[in-house]
């Protein structure tokens, strides 16, 4: 909440003066008008003549300065909006696969959430602002007439203990509707992923249903919102009203007492009304509470540690990667070096620790325990854009980044030129069916239709376009058809460099220098395929791999 107030310190100052110089005018009204009333029942309507201006002035100040004030506002809630964004979402790709939420509800946070708290530096602003007016009005109350100023002084605590109550239900409430609409928008989010998978079961009112199950507890939250403002409202409209007319009776008293004039009862009146209408004071903290509530809400996003890198730049070297007592999800201890310039298949069963050697191995996760270090270095050590050159990866699933097909290609650490881009989609294949496309590299993403093997390919020529010295490929071929395999394993063969293969079929495996055999979390044996296809335990792991997939 500090670095969102410090962000928008300029603007709020200014929203605080015009705040101030709104409440100022809104303040010297009452007494003008008192003094104006008094002259012309007096007679003397020339000497009222200026005063009768001076409350033109104070009118038509008021209502420029709260139109400047609103347009100044809603500027200044938009850039706080987007500056929260921007810093929460690169705090989100800092702390890269660490992650305090689900996607679904991040995206809630980043959009509903970055909204309201922005409102927080403008709500401070007018709160202080708000301030201003009951105060000066019971001041500006206190030198027309002190008695009248006694009566709502003793009305005070009452409404203090009001918006105590107040604050406290809407803070509670304001935090329970924000957090079950984020568990509402990250199961939207799973069935908008998932919307094949719930078209193939027929029953999409099942997941509808599962998708609102919370519904009823936003209700009972979103329910409780507004008894608790109704509930502020009703008693201020009981309370307020009261002291107005008490005030209203007492000034009454003391004009026929001949100790207030007509025009001082007037402005007794004026003054106690703006003494005892704090409901614009009331708004802003009801906006300030649900402001603070959503900032909480991204502070928990911002709480995920984020990734350190070094300063290290990487040795001449030819990519040999090594692994001492590296301990990471069923990795255990594990003891391993990939030769630099060769091809390295990893092969094992469903939770061997095939993925997490690979998350490792390029830094996309650090390991509870151990080292990696390529070429000596650490991998703590690199520079991030050192690492990000160095180290290249394709996923079984890929994320398309790119505006454009070929802008996807050249996504990574470097831009690596329209000709490296093409010679990648040649080696991975995705040349040809990207020339078929309307406008070819050029292409818009979102209205190329692609099957899950083109996205695999284009996901290889990202990679290809990055190769670096050390090239990780996690499941990266499960969608292609032999013949495609084929073609890519020989580019993969002679493209030099390490590369790190994570694979599900024997043929993959046959076409490696070696192949590590993950078994429990550690090798059980690093030798080439043809001797290690000879023991029947590891003809299983395909045995088994293959009819998962």
């Amino acid at each position: 909440m500090r670095e969102t107030i410090r962000q928008s310190a300029g603007p709020g100052t200014l929203i605080l003066f015009l705040s101030c110089a709104s409440a100022g005018a809104g303040l010297a009204l009452p007494a003008a008008l008192g003094r104006a009333l008094d002259l012309v029942l007096g007679g003397r309507q020339t000497q009222a003549g200026p005063w009768i201006a001076l409350c033109v002035t104070l009118t038509v100040l008021a209502v420029l300065v709260g139109a400047l004030e609103s347009a100044v506002t809603a500027t200044a809630t938009a850039r706080s909006a987007a500056w929260l964004r921007r810093r929460v979402l690169g705090h989100v790709l800092d702390a890269e696969t660490q992650q305090a939420c689900s996607q679904g509800e991040l995206v809630a946070r980043l959009t509903g959430n970055a909204v309201q708290g922005a409102t927080v530096p403008v709500s401070v602003a007018g709160a202080l602002a708000a301030v201003l007016t009951p105060v000066g009005g019971l001041v500006a109350l206190a030198l027309t007439d002190w008695l009248t100023a006694v009566v709502v002084l003793a009305g005070l605590p009452l409404f203090a203990l009001l918006l105590k109550v107040f604050v406290r239900g809407s803070g509670a409430s304001s935090a329970g509707y924000l957090r079950v609409q984020g568990e509402i928008a990250g199961r939207l989010l799973e069935a908008v992923r998932g919307a094949g998978t719930i078209a193939a079961a027929g029953h999409p009112g099942r997941d509808e249903r599962r998708i609102l199950a919370p519904l009823p507890e936003l209700s009972r939250q979103g329910h409780r919102m507004w008894e608790v403002l109704g509930r502020s409202t009703a008693q201020a409209a009981v309370l307020l009203p009261l002291l107005q007319l008490a005030v209203l009776a007492v000034a009454g008293l003391r004009v026929a007492g001949g100790d207030l004039s007509v025009g001082g009862l007037l402005a007794a009146w004026r003054y106690a009304a703006l003494a005892t209408g704090t409901g614009s004071l009331v708004g802003m903290v009801n906006t300030l509470t649900r402001g603070r509530t959503a900032l909480d809400r991204l502070q928990d996003v911002l709480a995920a540690p984020v990734t350190p890198y070094g300063t290290s730049q990487i040795p001449a070297g030819v990519g040999e990667l090594t692994l001492r007592g590296v301990t990471h999800g069923p990795l255990r201890d594990l003891d391993l070096t990939v030769p630099g310039g060769s091809v390295v298949a990893v092969v094992g069963r469903t939770g061997s620790g095939k993925s997490a050697l690979a998350a490792v191995a390029g830094r996309l996760a650090d390991p509870e325990h151990g080292t990696v270090a390529l070429d000596g270095v650490p991998l703590p050590a690199l520079a991030r854009t050192e690492l990000r050159r160095a180290v290249g990866y394709a996923f079984a699933r890929p994320t398309l980044l790119g505006a454009t097909i070929g802008a996807t290609i050249a996504y990574g650490a470097h831009d690596p030129g329209g000709a490296a881009v093409r010679d990648a989609a040649r080696a991975a294949c995705a040349d040809d069916f990207i020339r078929t496309m309307p406008d070819g590299y050029a292409t818009p993403c979102a209205s190329a239709p692609l099957s899950g093997g083109e996205c695999q390919r284009l996901g290889l020529a990202r990679a290809f376009a990055h190769r670096g010295r050390l090239l990780i490929l996690d499941d990266a071929t499960s969608s292609l058809d032999s013949a495609t395999e084929l073609k890519i394993s020989q580019a993969l063969l002679h493209g030099g460099g390490t590369r790190l293969i994570i694979a599900l079929k024997a043929s993959t495996a046959a076409r490696a220098d070696l192949v590590v055999w993950l078994e429990d979390g550690r090798p059980r044996a690093v030798a080439p395929h043809h001797e290690l296809y000879r023991l029947p335990d590891y003809r299983a792991v395909f045995g088994e791999a293959e009819a998962a997939c």
